[in-house]
Formats: C-alpha cells, structure tokens, sequence
C-alpha cells in the first residue's frame, strides 16, 4: 500500500496568503468571503495556501502550475469542498490528498502517483475541543462506550477525541463525511486506520491528536 507524505504546518506561518488568495479560485473564494470571522477566513486560506504549496513539493513543480479542483461525491467536480485536488497543465495531478485544520494548525497528507482506487483521509482535532454533553450517545458505538468505561476517567477526553479524529480520517477517506451515522462507524481496530503521534519524527503539540485512514 502507497504510503502517504505528512506535513504538519503552524497555520500563522504559512508566507504570502494574502498576495496568493487568487491562486485558490472562485469556489474557495466565495467560502472564504462568506466567513463572518476575520480569523476564520484567514486560517481558512492559510489551510489551502499550505496544501496547495504541499501538492507542489509533491511533485517538485511550481505552484502557479496547479490549479485547485475540489471534488465531492454528491456535488460532483468544482466545489469549496469535498475532497482535495489539483489539475496540473490542465490534467489530474497525479496526487491522493487529504487536509484538516484544527486551532491554528494544518496536517496534511499526500501520495504520488497513488495506484487506482486508493484513497485516504487525515483529521487532526484540539482534545479541548472534542465533547460534549451526550456526545457518546451520538459519536460512539456500543464497544466505543465500553471502552471509555474501562479506562481511567482521567483519560476519557483524549481518547474521545482519539475516537472521533480515527471516525473523522476514516468518514474522509471513504468521501461519507458526516452523511455516515459516526455512532456506526467503529473505529476501535478497524484496518487501515492508524494514529498518528508524530510528524517527520517530531510529537504532535501538546494538546492535539490525529489520525489517518489509508484504502
């Protein structure tokens, strides 16, 4: 199995979002314009100004070669959403990508010439920002919730949102989001799914988990 490129990037230092916002084309665009929020809209360009120049490492090619081309399942080619592409001199890049932003920071994940049919998906989440009030009876399979039982009470918030960043990678990489039940996506020991600790030998930040499906 193809075995993925990852990069995690501060989204604060991704160069240049302002001048290179055009580069994202008119889908993208009218996203970010329709974010009421100053920050949201710029960690919203900052997130795709770094996949796009990721996609580029990728394939060792200038930028401005790579012309964004969001797909989704229900909505079809030239979304703001959906799974990430790219159409380079007016062809498919031959690239699988996958992307998730999560308080100020971007995990992105990659594989070149992918063989036919391949897919991942990847989902970085803030432990903080995971949970709520009947989140289990919502988000968890029976097993799930058996498994938070066992466990130290102390370590229920870091492995809920260990659960929801496995349901999340694996809801992207099958292109279901959440129009699947996560409540019916076991996530426990399901194959090709892993955790991810670590980014180019170097821990994950404090505070943060992530994960990544692989098809």
């Amino acid at each position: 199995m193809d075995s993925p490129v990852l990069e995690l990037r501060k989204l604060s230092d991704v160069p240049g979002t302002s001048g290179q916002i055009q580069q994202l084309g008119p889908p993208a665009l009218e996203r970010a314009n329709s974010l009421a929020k100053p920050e949201d809209r710029d960690e919203f360009v900052a997130g795709r100004i770094a996949l796009w120049h990721f996609a580029a490492s990728l394939l060792d090619v200038d930028p401005t070669r790579l012309v964004p081309d969001y797909r989704c399942p229900q909505c079809g080619p030239g979304q703001d959403h959906g799974r990430p592409g790219f159409m380079l001199d007016a062809g498919p890049a031959p690239l699988a990508l996958s992307a998730s932003r999560a308080s100020g920071w971007v995990l992105l994940a990659g594989v070149v010439h992918p063989a036919d049919g391949f897919r991942l998906g990847v989902d970085l989440e803030a432990i903080s920002g995971v949970g709520f009030d009947g989140f289990d009876g919502v988000a968890l399979t029976a097993a799930e919730k058996e498994f938070l039982v066992s466990i130290r009470e102390q370590d229920h918030a870091r492995q809920r949102a260990r659960l929801w960043a496995r349901k999340e990678a694996w809801l992207k990489m099958t292109g279901e989001g959440l129009r699947q039940s996560p409540a019916e996506v076991d996530v426990l020991d399901r194959p090709g799914l892993q955790d991810v600790n670590a980014v180019n030998n170097r821990d994950l930040p404090e505070g943060f988990v992530a994960a990544l499906a692989l098809g």
